[in-house]
C-alpha cells in the first residue's frame, strides 16, 4: 500500500467525464462517465488513484482523509471566456435596458465598453488589485477552478499591459488556473472613431509586439463585428498576432452574421465565441476546422434577447461546443457556471449530460488545457468539487443558489463551506 497526500472517500456519485483528452462531439457529448461509492487519491496535486472506494483504499493510504459524506463530486468547472479585469460597475445600464433602451442607445449615451474603458484608465493597479482578486476568488467559491481571462478595458498599450500584468501577478495570490488572453481589439477607442485604421496600426505595430515581448498572454482575441472590427481588419490583426506566436480566438457573429465563424475556421482559431448569428456555412466551416464554439447563453439571457446561439444545430453538425459565463460588467455580471448549466438546458436545448461536458472537457479544449483539467483521470490535476447534492442533474435543477460544499484545487482544499 502506497502513501498519498489526500484521499477523498465516501463519494456517493463521482462524475469523471473520463475519456480522450479531446472535444466530445455529437452523441459523445451526451455521455458522462461516473462511479458510485467512489474515492480519489492525490499525490503532488495530481490524481494517482480513482475508482470505487474499495479499489482505491486497497492501494493507497493517507493521513489526510476527506470525507465526501455521500455527496456528488465533479471536475472543477473550466470557464473559457471571462473579462474579470475592470473597474466599477454598470448597474445603471441594466436599469436603462429594463426601461427599454437598446444596446446601441446605451452606448450612444456614454455606456457600454467605453464606459468601462474610461473607468479602467482612471484606476491604478493598486486600486484594481483587490477588486479583481475578489472577482477571481468568487469563481472558486462557485466551483470553477480554471478560467480564461481577457484584457480589453484598457485600449491603449500602457493600459492593456497593466491589465495583463495584474493578471500575471494575481496568479500567485489565487488558487485558480488563469489562462490570459490579449483583447486590445475589444472596441475602437473614442479618440480613433474617425480614424479606426490608425488604431488597427497601433494594435499591429505596438500593442501585439509589446504583449508578446513580455509573454503576458497565450491567446489574442478580437471583437469581430459590424461597426467594430470587420472582416478585413480582423484578419490583419489576427494574422499579425499569429506571427508573434499567439493562438487565436474571436468574438464572432454575436449581433450579425458577418462571417466571423468562417474567418475563425480559415485562420484555424482555437475558438470562436458567442455565435448567436452564425450562418449555416459558418457551422460547416467550424466543424471541418475543429474550431471550438464557446457559447455564452447567460449573456443572451441578461441582455433580454430571445435569440440564442443554435447549439443543437452545432452539436449535430459535429462542432465542438463549450460553455462559458462571459463574466463582464456590462452584459453578463455573473461568475456562476451552475447558472449557465440551467440556462443552457432551457434555452440552448442541450441535455444535462451535454452541459456538463461543455463546461468541463470541451471548455478545457477551448483554452488548450485538456491534458491537465476538464476530467478526473489518473495523471490529471486533482481539481474537483464536492456539492450539496447527490446526483449531477440536481445542479441545473436547483438554480440560483450556491451548492458548493468543498472545492479542491491541485489536491488542496481551497473552499470549505462546511
Amino acid at each position: 500500500m502506497k502513501n498519498c497526500d489526500l484521499i477523498c472517500f465516501n463519494i456517493g456519485e463521482l462524475v469523471t467525464v473520463a475519456g480522450e483528452n479531446a472535444p466530445r462531439l455529437r452523441e459523445k457529448m451526451g455521455h458522462l462517465e461516473f462511479v458510485k461509492n467512489a474515492a480519489i487519491a492525490v499525490v503532488d496535486g495530481c490524481i494517482v488513484g480513482i475508482g470505487t472506494e474499495e479499489d482505491v483504499l486497497k492501494n493507497w493510504k493517507s493521513e489526510y482523509m476527506l470525507d465526501a459524506k455521500g455527496c456528488l463530486v465533479t471536475p472543477g468547472f473550466v470557464d473559457p471566456h471571462t473579462h474579470p479585469v475592470f473597474a466599477g460597475s454598470r448597474e445603471n445600464e441594466f436599469a436603462m435596458r429594463v426601461a427599454g433602451k437598446t444596446y446601441l442607445e446605451i452606448a450612444e449615451a456614454g455606456g457600454g465598453i467605453r464606459n468601462s474603458v474610461k473607468r479602467f484608465q482612471q484606476s491604478s493597479k493598486e486600486e484594481l488589485r483587490p477588486v479583481v482578486l475578489g472577482y477571481l476568488n468568487r469563481f472558486l467559491k462557485l466551483g470553477t477552478t480554471t478560467i480564461e481571462a481577457k484584457s480589453g478595458y484598457g485600449l491603449s498599450t500602457a493600459a492593456e499591459l497593466l491589465s495583463l500584468e495584474l493578471l500575471e501577478e494575481l496568479k500567485e495570490e489565487v488558487a485558480l488556473d488563469i489562462i490570459p488572453t490579449f483583447l486590445g481589439a475589444h472596441d475602437i477607442p473614442a479618440e480613433f472613431r474617425e480614424n479606426p485604421k490608425e488604431y488597427v496600426r497601433i494594435l499591429q505595430e505596438e500593442m501585439i509586439p509589446a504583449v508578446a515581448e513580455r509573454k503576458l498572454a497565450k491567446y489574442c482575441d478580437i471583437f469581430c463585428e459590424k461597426g467594430v472590427f470587420e472582416l478585413e481588419d480582423s484578419r490583419k490583426i489576427l494574422e499579425t498576432a499569429r506571427e508573434y506566436g499567439f493562438l487565436l480566438k474571436l468574438h464572432a457573429d454575436e449581433l450579425s452574421p458577418l462571417g466571423g465563424a468562417e474567418l475563425a475556421a480559415s485562420l484555424k482559431a482555437v475558438s470562436a465565441d458567442h455565435l448567436v448569428a452564425i450562418s449555416d456555412q459558418g457551422i460547416k466551416d467550424m466543424a471541418e476546422a475543429g474550431v471550438v464554439a464557446v457559447l455564452l447563453p447567460a449573456t443572451t439571457f441578461f441582455l433580454g434577447s430571445c435569440k440564442y446561439a443554435p447549439a443543437r444545430k452545432m452539436v449535430e453538425a459535429g462542432v465542438p461546443v463549450a460553455l462559458a459565463t462571459d463574466f463582464n460588467p456590462g452584459s453578463c455580471m455573473t461568475q456562476s457556471m451552475p447558472l449557465v448549466l440551467t440556462i443552457a438546458c432551457l434555452y440552448l436545448r442541450l441535455s444535462i449530460e451535454e452541459v456538463f461536458v461543455a463546461t468541463t472537457i470541451n471548455s478545457a479544449c477551448a483554452i488548450g488545457m485538456e491534458k491537465e483539467v476538464g476530467s478526473l483521470m489518473v495523471g490529471k490535476k486533482a481539481d474537483f468539487v464536492l456539492w450539496n447534492a447527490s446526483h449531477y442533474s440536481y445542479l441545473p435543477y436547483h438554480f440560483g443558489d450556491n451548492l458548493v460544499r468543498i472545492v479542491v484545487k491541485a489536491g488542496k482544499v481551497v473552499v470549505d463551506n462546511g
